[in-house]
């Protein structure tokens, strides 16, 4: 093997090297958080294994040494086949070996392919090791050791350049090392077949993107749009999986309770499950998907009027207020509804969630609290993570029950006494008509809670007086001391941003045909003007430097563009 290249890991470090075996397995099973053209890796199995340690040995001894150790019980192997994001391979599956030697700090990546008939392929070229060295006793350092450099194949999926594995991967798992968390919650996707998943997603993505450029709403469209079809393909690929494993034909129907703009009921309709939402206020894009997507504007209240006795699933996607009353409305819906809810807001049954313990993150104690929801609602609740861009990403799932079908009296008694735990003045969880009264459903008008509705002049003023204010609070009334630029206050928790200390600005000038279409608030208002050279500047420097656009204006949601504010 020989050495490619090294990162040394901080002085005072105290994780090592329990911190380094914890930053290879994020490597080893979840590779996309880093190579991002992966959807994930499979492990497990050792298809292609047996076949490909037998071909090392026969290689020769510095191949047969990758296999071979002093003490069986310090090393370890395992397997993972490589998702990408596009099919790229055909039949041909990309895999590793993944040869751990806990003794010697450090493991080794013996690529090779297999056919659909079993035939193993090795890369010899591609074969590289990871390992965690002790320098002079008092220095960590991460090596990167490949074992023949220049037969280095790269397709930039499976097979990354080695540039990659010295500039992008070697820093990654030096930080993590360093951090050494552990994730409060499962890793994404993990109660789903991943390959499956990403061969949906794909489609889905292709079928659907078209809905970004007519997106009517004034929410970001790429966002909302692939946000709804991986949650589509979460629940297509579960329900997929339910129907093969309880031999189920049938195509679940489901309720999305809260359903906002409605997309995601679309897209599982159009896939061929029955169903509907409701929401407490029509959206302007309902009108665009036509009659097969049915939408119900209505405020949903939970009693014996909200229950759906003859629906699969319960749906809520950040249904707010909702959220902890749909495990409830499942169970008793029916002995067989089963839930999905994707939380986001923070709400108990009777108003907003209160937080009980310190020591978890608001987010984790709120997962928990559903999971409890759930639980007491009778259900086998399990909770995994979505790959959908946002923060809030754990789902719970209750597919099942934890009690038999002849307890369904008892397990009623556990909700109503859970319920009336939960419960506040003038409320009351036994069944009946009004078993929600206390429920505060969501207004049918959306109140406006930013800028939006505001007009721009008055905004504009605004900020002129807060930045004026900030900058009249300092020693010299807002002139700067001799060579600094005034940033306002100074050692309190509010200052003006000094652009100079922005890593985008301290790169190459801005280009000359770029375009400059927004004058500079500092320019323009600040006593010492704007900080960064004119050259260096993205907004205009006086009306000589305005840049405006030759090609018509496309039509833009409703927004707000700040020229840098303070």
């Amino acid at each position: 093997m020989l050495k490619l290249s090294e990162l040394k890991f901080p002085a005072d470090i105290e994780t090592l090297p329990g911190g380094f075996w914890a930053a290879v397995d994020v490597w080893i099973k979840k590779p996309h958080v880093v190579n991002k053209r992966l959807c994930g890796v499979t492990e497990g199995g050792n298809g292609g294994a047996e076949a490909l340690e037998l071909l090392l040995a026969g290689r020769g001894s510095s191949l047969g040494d990758l296999t071979a150790t002093e003490e069986e019980s310090h090393r370890s192997s395992s397997v993972r086949t490589f998702i990408p994001k596009v099919s790229l391979y055909g039949g041909t599956r990309r895999k590793e070996l993944v040869l751990r030697d806990f003794g010697r700090h450090h493991v080794t990546f013996v690529p090779f392919e297999e056919d659909s008939e079993g035939n193993v392929c090795l890369k010899e070229g591609n074969i590289y090791q990871l390992q965690l060295v002790l320098q002079d006793c008092e220095e960590w350092v991460l090596e990167l050791l490949v074992l023949t450099p220049d037969a280095w194949f790269s397709d930039g999926v499976a097979y990354p350049k080695l540039t990659w594995l010295s500039t992008d991967l070697l820093p990654k798992l030096v930080r993590w090392a360093a951090e050494c968390k552990s994730s409060e919650f499962r890793s994404t996707l993990s109660l789903l077949p991943v390959e499956k998943y990403s061969l949906v997603y794909q489609r889905l993505k292709r079928k659907y993107k078209d809905m970004v450029k007519v997106w009517p709403e004034v929410t970001d469209p790429e966002k909302f749009v692939y946000e709804d079809v991986a949650i589509a393909t979460y629940l297509l690929v579960l329900w997929d999986e339910e129907r093969a494993e309880e031999g189920l034909t049938a195509m679940q129907s489901f309720v999305d309770l809260g359903c906002g703009n409605g997309l995601l009921v679309h897209i599982l309709t159009s896939e061929g499950h029955p169903g509907k939402g409701i929401d407490v206020r029509r959206r302007k894009i309902w009108d665009m998907y036509g009659p097969q997507t049915l939408l119900e504007e209505k405020a949903i209240t939970p009693s014996e009027g909200f229950l759906f006795p003859g629906t699969d699933w319960l749906i809520g996607n950040h249904s707010d207020e909702l959220t902890p009353w749909i495990p409830v409305i499942a169970a008793r819906s029916s002995s067989s509804c089963r839930f999905f809810v994707l939380p986001c807001c923070f709400f108990d049954f009777y108003g907003k969630y209160q937080r009980r313990q310190s020591k978890k993150t608001q987010y984790k104690e709120y997962i928990d609290f559903i999971a409890e929801v759930g639980r007491a609602c009778g259900f086998n609740t399990e909770d995994d993570c979505l790959r959908i861009p946002s923060t809030k990403r754990v789902c719970l799932v209750g597919k099942s029950r934890n009690y038999p079908p002849c307890d369904e009296e008892e397990a009623e008694r556990r909700r109503v006494g859970f319920l009336r735990s939960r419960q506040t003045k003038g409320t009351d969880g036994t069944p009946g008509g009004s078993w929600g009264a206390g429920f505060q459903p969501r207004d049918r008008v959306e109140a406006v809670r930013n800028c939006a509705a505001l007009p721009r002049d008055f905004v504009d003023g605004v900020v002129l007086q807060v930045a004026h204010f900030l900058l009249g609070m300092t020693e010299d009334g807002g002139e700067g001391s001799s060579g600094d630029w005034n940033r306002g206050v100074e050692g309190g928790t509010v200052s003006i941003r000094d652009w100079r200390d922005v890593k985008s600005h301290k790169r190459k000038p801005v280009a000359p045909d770029a375009l400059k279409t927004h004058p500079c608030w500092f320019h323009d208002h600040h006593p010492q003007r704007c900080p960064l050279q004119v050259e260096r500047c993205t907004f205009a420097h006086g009306p000589a430097d305005l840049r405006p656009s030759t090609k018509p204006p496309k039509k833009r949601n409703k927004s707000f563009v700040f020229a840098h504010p303070p």
